[in-house]
This record gives C-alpha cells, structure tokens and sequence, in this order.
C-alpha cells in the first residue's frame, strides 16, 4: 500500500526548533539508537568517538556553503533578493536563482547593485527558479562575488539574519573552501570539532572525505499525496579515489556523517564506477524511502528532521531496511526527543543510529 505524505507529519512544538548553535559544537545532545537491540540513550556529542564500533570508515561531506544571498534593486528601485542555486553548465556567469520578488523582477528585467554587478534575468523556470546571467565590475565569477557581499543563506526556521558567528558555525571545520558549492551545511558535521576527529582517529577510524552540493531541494516539503510520486532533486556530488576504495573493497564497516553522505554512497554504488584512479562525477537523485536495501551505509549520524521532508524518508529506511516498519520507528523516538527536550533541525542535536 502507498505510503501517504501525510504520515509524514508529526507535532513539533516551536520552542523545539534551535535557532542558534550550542555553545560548543561537541557539546550539543546526542540521542543514541541501537537497531538490533531496540535500545535508546542520552549522551553528549563528544562521547561519541566512545559510542561507536571498532575500526570504521567514516564518510563525511566536506562541501562548504556559499553566501549565496544577495541584494539588488529593480530598475524602477524595488529591492531584490537573489538566492544562488547553482551554475548553470555552458552559460558563462549564468547560474540558476531564487528571486523576491520573483515575478516583478522578471517582468522588468533585471536588477543591479550599483559598482558591483547587473543581473539579467534571462528565464524563468517551472521549478519556480530563474536563469540569471551576472555582469561582474569587480570579481571573476559570481561565486566570488556572494562570498565577497553576500550572505549565508540560514534555512527560513532560524527566524533571525545570519551573523558573523554563522560565517564560523554555519560551516563544519572540516568544509573545503575550494567545494564552496551548497546553499545549506551538511547539519550533522557541524557537531565536530577538530578534538573529536582526532580521536577518532585514534581510535582506529579511517576519515574519507566526498563532496555533495546540498541544494534547497533537500529542505522542500513533499507535496505529492504520495510519497512515491515526489520529483526528487539532483545534487552534483563528486568522491575522489581514496574514497572510492574504500566503499568498493567493503573490509570494514561505513559509518555516514549526514544524510547528504548516504545519498552520495548509495548513488556511487547503485552505478558503481570500476575506476578507482580518478574521482567520480554524478548527480544524486536517489529518492530513499521504506523499504530500501542499502549497500554502504552501516551506521548513520543525522540531525533531526522536518516534518514532510525526503529526509525523515530515508532515516525511516534506514532504521528498518527492507522493511515498512521503520517510520513508526522514527516517530517514536522522535516523541521521545521531544520529551527529552532535544533541539530539532540545523542548529540542534544529533541522533546516531547503529
């Protein structure tokens, strides 16, 4: 039977949702569930390199998140806000945007910030995005441009503007300046500190970096009445040969930092490339939902979900694979979060499944 997106909802009170980050990045809650066992516990992020099995590979998502919200103003002077999505291939200086206002802004043209750029807003898509092509007056691209004037794109549930502690904790400490190519943070990276990854390491732990452009289509809500008709979103990722590897030889056990990790792993093996001299390109558009078998994800460290969202999809698979079972799962240890006064979404705690 179609599972129905309303199953998908559940109650979540506003006091929930984290509007700021922990003090510290490791001290923020952890939530550990053991599926063999049926077991729960209450911890701190910074037990965790103590929590996990023995001699694990650890996959983590090393893009960094673009300042990708920028200002202008119409011709006739109305404001303009502008949303960097992604480039579009083969059109110079042309990426895909979210505008507001979208539809006035589109009908006169374009917008400019006098000194800095004119924008011309050449399309306007069904998705609702526009095809914007950027005259630059001082910088090579309009990535540098949005990481020259712009700022971080906070999800809409952080109900205040991005600050300067944003620039650092909006960020995970392992994010490469060089993939600066996400419009939002791989959320469950953020917990790290340098500390915890060097004990992890310690501990015998091998740290595999992979790169997935997390994009807003992660965040939308499912808007089908059946979960299974949801046009899933692409997201360019790339894993380099070390990393590679490490998935194909399967001589330990995988633990992904993410829910964006998982997506790349399981589209990576789902069209496994042989070749392990030269990273992998692709486009992840994998929709993983009950029942899924998955091929390279044995543990999961993830934040916890919006209601409605892809996501709490895939950690409901990934809590029973193969099985149906595994959102009734999810909701009753996210009715215990909540009792346990755990912070929810990007600026909240984590949850590690083993």
């Amino acid at each position: 039977m179609p599972m129905l997106t309303s199953e998908l909802d559940f109650e979540l009170p506003s006091d929930r949702i984290a509007q700021s980050p922990a003090d510290r990045r490791d001290h923020s809650r952890l939530l550990v569930y053991r599926r063999k066992e049926k077991d729960l516990s209450h911890h701190h992020f910074h037990e965790l390199p103590d929590l996990l099995p023995p001699d694990l590979n650890v996959f983590r998502n090393d893009v960094s998140v673009l300042k990708a919200r920028i200002t202008g103003a119409r011709p006739t002077g109305g404001a303009v806000e502008c949303l960097l999505l992604r480039p579009e291939p083969k059109l110079v200086d042309t990426w895909r945007c979210l505008l507001k206002p979208g539809g006035k802004t589109a009908r006169c043209g374009g917008f400019s910030l006098p000194g800095e750029y004119q924008a011309t807003v050449v399309k306007s898509l069904d998705s609702g995005e526009y095809l914007v092509k950027f005259d630059l007056h001082k910088d090579d691209s309009p990535a540098d441009l949005a990481e020259r004037i712009g700022t971080l794109p906070l999800p809409p549930y952080v109900r205040r503007p991005a600050n300067h502690t944003d620039d650092l904790r909006y960020q995970t400490v392992y994010s490469n300046s060089e993939n600066r190519t996400a419009v939002a943070a791989p959320t469950a990276g953020l917990h790290f500190t340098p500390e915890t990854l060097d004990e992890l390491q310690e501990k015998g732990h091998l740290l595999h970096d992979l790169t997935l452009s997390v994009g807003l289509g992660t965040f939308r809500p499912i808007e089908t009445e059946r979960i299974e008709d949801h046009p899933m979103h692409e997201e360019d990722y790339s894993i380099g040969p070390e990393a590679k590897k490490a998935l194909l030889a399967q001589d330990r056990k995988n633990l992904a930092i993410g829910t964006t990790s998982v997506r790349t792993i399981e589209h990576f093996l789902a069209n496994a490339d042989p070749e392990t001299e030269k990273p992998t390109k692709g486009q992840a558009d994998l929709f993983i939902r009950p029942p899924y078998s998955f091929q390279g994800v044995d543990h999961l460290l993830t934040n916890f979900h919006l209601p409605g969202s892809t996501l709490l999809c895939l950690v409901s698979a990934f809590l029973s694979p193969n099985k149906e079972d595994g959102l009734s799962a999810l909701k009753d240890i996210y009715a215990q979060a909540i009792d346990s006064q755990y912070r929810f979404f990007s600026y909240g705690d984590a949850m590690l499944i083993l």
